[in-house]
């Protein structure tokens, strides 16, 4: 295929592609996607009925990098799949796009108790935009998840781990009460030795 002989400088791009290789199964759709410098072109395939969504996800995340606001719907979409690998494109997608849409997208997301399982992305998103919407939206996730046979461990660590490296005093009581969490109780120990005044 041709994109095995593209010289691809992004690593987060060779992933994805590399990723969705199979997924195309052949289509020259796929090494044109790939190889174009037409964000016209690219913005198309967002709105032309029919595309397969490995195509779309191809056009979104190369637009988004590109700082190509038009990509900014299909990235929020995909970055509450149930695919986790496709979370991870699209919440890097995100980041580059330094679209101000983002952090309340983010948080949105990270909020959702009915979409709970798919936010791992969203809140690990809001811990690198370091918006002002980060730390109120973590805060509120992780109390949630502290509740007794709450199964959503792994965003709760990530909550955790993400107040931590906001550094923000607001998060302080909801960090000691993690603590006892068996799962949670050593990252929040660390997150809390990173907040002013520990």
């Amino acid at each position: 295929m041709f994109i095995d002989t593209l010289s691809v400088r992004d690593e987060e791009l060779r992933s994805l592609l590399d990723r969705l290789r199979d997924e195309a199964a052949g289509s020259a759709a796929y090494d044109l996607l790939a190889a174009t410098d037409d964000n016209e072109m690219l913005a198309r395939v967002l709105v032309e009925p029919g595309r397969p969504l490995w195509a779309r996800e191809i056009a979104a995340f190369r637009l988004g990098c590109a700082g190509d606001r038009r990509a900014f719907e299909a990235l929020v979409l995909l970055l509450n799949h149930r695919d986790p690998e496709r979370c991870v494109s699209a919440a890097h997608a995100l980041a580059e796009l330094n679209d101000p849409r983002t952090p309340r997208a983010a948080a949105a997301l990270a909020t959702n108790t009915l979409r709970t399982a798919y936010a791992l992305h969203p809140v690990r998103l809001l811990t690198t935009l370091r918006a002002p919407e980060a730390v109120p939206a973590l805060v509120a996730t992780l109390r949630r998840l502290l509740a007794p046979g709450e199964p959503h461990w792994r965003v709760a660590l990530a909550c955790v781990e993400g107040l931590g490296r906001l550094g923000d005093g607001r998060a302080r009581p909801v960090l000691t009460a993690a603590l006892p969490h068996p799962r949670l109780g050593a990252a929040a120990e660390e997150a809390l030795s990173r907040l002013p005044g520990a």
